[in-house]
């Protein structure tokens, strides 16, 4: 069944006009972008920062989309606007754009001008406007690609948009865009800073903003996480100071990830990841090997662990062998 057969003509309200792109920092894959390009155009425009787990599981229909609708008059526009510190380097969304075959517009939003116009509040969140700049759609997080894509071809063919295929666009997900293992995710978006930690279990508490050393107690309970050795804390993130520093996090999930940045200081950072006191062998992520062995290069998601099944509660650890590296936050999936 096709897309023209699977939904009727769709009522669509105006949401007001799609504010201009003014305010953004840098553009990336295009010059820049004024009202006047967009005439006639229909545009979506997604907010993301590439280090989010829910935008990384959406980027496989944003390209599709960007992909198969360009030449019908389909603009799309990825709003980058960071969470993190670390996300404001244009060179590292650069970099990351180029990984993740961002090839479309993307609008550098290091000021949050172009969030602040929208109202936007979330990571990922996609909004379709007509060719007469009205915003006519919009969906916050993962998931609603059908009715999206509907939405888009229904306003190419308001547009005069001819010829458009009767499938939906191909959309092809490696990797770490695969879609979460939704009926095992128990652990929640864990934030390593104190500005909105939760569930941090060293005995003390953390100590904000200078090294400490801190130990993991002998119990953690489900979505507990503590670290071991000495680390600064900060409002963001936690720094290892010494090799041999450890995060323990307690989690029911497939896949475990975390936000890691190496110090500017060093080349990069070394690490081990033991899974129930052991290598994680066939339970490995994308950036370690069976053994456990991986290394911060760069400010991104890593992939740490994905579970082939059955799913139950585990013990994660992982012991940095270099000193250095930041750890921001742990999601997944």
């Amino acid at each position: 069944m096709n897309l023209n057969q699977l939904f009727s003509r769709l009522r669509l309200p105006s949401e007001g006009r799609m504010p201009a792109f003014d305010g953004t920092t840098a553009w990336l894959n295009t010059e820049p972008l004024a009202p006047t390009d967009l005439n006639g155009k229909v545009v979506a425009a997604q907010f993301w920062t590439y280090t989010c787990i829910n935008w990384l599981r959406t980027l496989p229909y944003i390209r599709a989309w960007a992909d198969t609708y360009a030449d019908m008059g389909l603009v799309v526009v990825g709003v980058h606007t960071p969470e993190f510190t670390v996300e404001h380097d244009v060179d590292s969304v650069r970099r990351a754009a180029s990984d993740l075959r961002v090839d479309y517009p993307i609008a550098v939003d290091n000021h949050y001008a172009v969030w602040e116009a929208f109202a936007n509040q979330y990571w990922p969140a996609l909004y379709v406007a007509d060719a007469e700049g009205r915003i006519r759609h919009h969906h916050f997080g993962e998931g609603g690609y059908e009715r999206s894509e509907h939405v888009i071809r229904e306003l190419l063919l308001d547009a005069g948009a001819v010829d458009l295929p009767d499938d939906p666009a191909g959309v092809e997900a490696h990797g770490i865009e695969l879609p979460a293992d939704s009926d095992n995710v128990r652990s929640p978006e864990t934030y390593v800073g104190v500005a909105r930690a939760r569930g941090f279990a060293s005995p003390g508490g953390a100590v904000f903003g200078e090294s400490h050393v801190y130990a993991v107690p002998s119990g953690l309970q489900v979505n507990e996480w503590a670290l071991a050795g000495d680390w600064t804390v900060g409002s963001e993130a936690a720094v290892s100071n010494e090799a041999g520093s450890r995060v323990a996090y307690r989690f029911h999930a497939r896949d475990l990830h975390l936000i890691l940045a190496p110090s500017t200081q060093r080349d990069g950072a070394r690490f081990r990841v033991l899974l129930d006191g052991e290598a994680p062998r066939d339970a490995h992520g994308l950036d370690v090997d069976p053994d456990g062995n991986g290394v911060v290069t760069e400010a991104r998601l890593y992939q740490l662990i994905r579970q082939p099944g059955p799913i139950t509660e585990r013990q994660f650890e992982i012991e940095f062998l270099d000193p250095g590296a930041a750890a921001l936050c742990f999601t997944f999936g």
